[in-house]
């Protein structure tokens, strides 16, 4: 009799053990994404909650690998220190993979998905100083704002020589106070974000100047050797394919920058 009870107890047991992994394994754990505010990529809605292109793309890749979805703000100067750290294990905030910083291509730092968006830098002016600035040689000498870290300081450095300077600052937008205030000349940031801010409310005094600078594709960055590049990957094609990602670029404009490439490789 005691046999059979045995028997009985170790049977619950291990019924018990299955539930509760199986229970436990519903989020196979935490996409936490560095981002900074970036409209239209991540930015925060009236309510203070990150929403934007890849905030929203982030949270659908993490339901399809069933993993939770956490958004970190980063200062983007640290965005290799904080995933190295292991703060976050991902960098997905309209992150330029065809750049250097440094001399160095960032597809040397950290793996890349495919890459998803096209985008390009820009020249980002006060109005009334707009025809100061036709060509890429009318920048020579001058002082620009930056993002800190970004793909815009490293073409920065090159178009203002040596006699220019920068100004860095913590995150895009903040480029766009240091124009308006006329501490620097310009400023060299994405023109996905100029266009949607510069000419309007508190930016109707800027323009985007009459000036052609690099193309460039944005993809999310992972830890050298991560699996989640290749699993992230997987998802983005799924997306893709089935036409999500092209509802979400229609939600925010950006359908006509909307491309996958999935030989894309940094």
């Amino acid at each position: 009799m005691k046999r059979i009870i045995y028997l009985v107890l170790a049977v619950l047991l291990l019924t018990s053990m299955v539930f509760f992994t199986s229970c436990g394994n519903k989020t196979a754990g935490k996409l936490v994404c560095g981002v900074t505010e970036y409209e239209p990529m991540n930015f925060r809605d009236a309510r203070g909650n990150w929403t934007g292109f890849d905030t929203d793309l982030a949270i659908l890749v993490g339901q399809k690998l069933g993993m939770a979805v956490e958004f970190q703000e980063i200062e983007w100067a640290n965005k290799y220190q904080e995933l190295e750290a292991g703060t976050i294990n991902a960098i997905w905030n309209g992150f330029t993979a065809n750049a250097s910083e440094n001399g160095i291509p960032r597809s040397n730092m950290v793996d890349f998905s495919y890459s998803y968006l096209r985008n390009q830098q820009c020249v980002v002016v006060r109005t009334v100083r707009a025809g100061e600035f036709r060509s890429i040689d009318s920048l020579a000498g001058r002082t620009a704002a930056v993002e800190s870290g970004s793909a815009g300081e490293s073409y920065a450095k090159e178009l203002i020589g040596a006699n220019g300077n920068i100004i860095g600052s913590p995150a895009q937008i903040n480029t766009f106070l240091e124009v308006k205030s006329g501490a620097v000349d310009f400023a060299i940031i994405d023109v996905l974000l100029a266009q949607r801010l510069a000419g309007s409310g508190d930016y109707s005094d800027l323009t985007i100047a009459d000036i052609t600078l690099k193309h460039e594709v944005f993809a999310v960055g992972f830890k050298k050797g991560s699996d989640l590049t290749q699993r992230v990957n997987n998802a983005l094609k799924e997306l893709y394919d089935d036409g999500t990602m092209m509802e979400l670029a229609r939600k925010y404009g950006l359908e006509d920058s909307l491309v996958l490439d999935i030989n894309f490789r940094g």
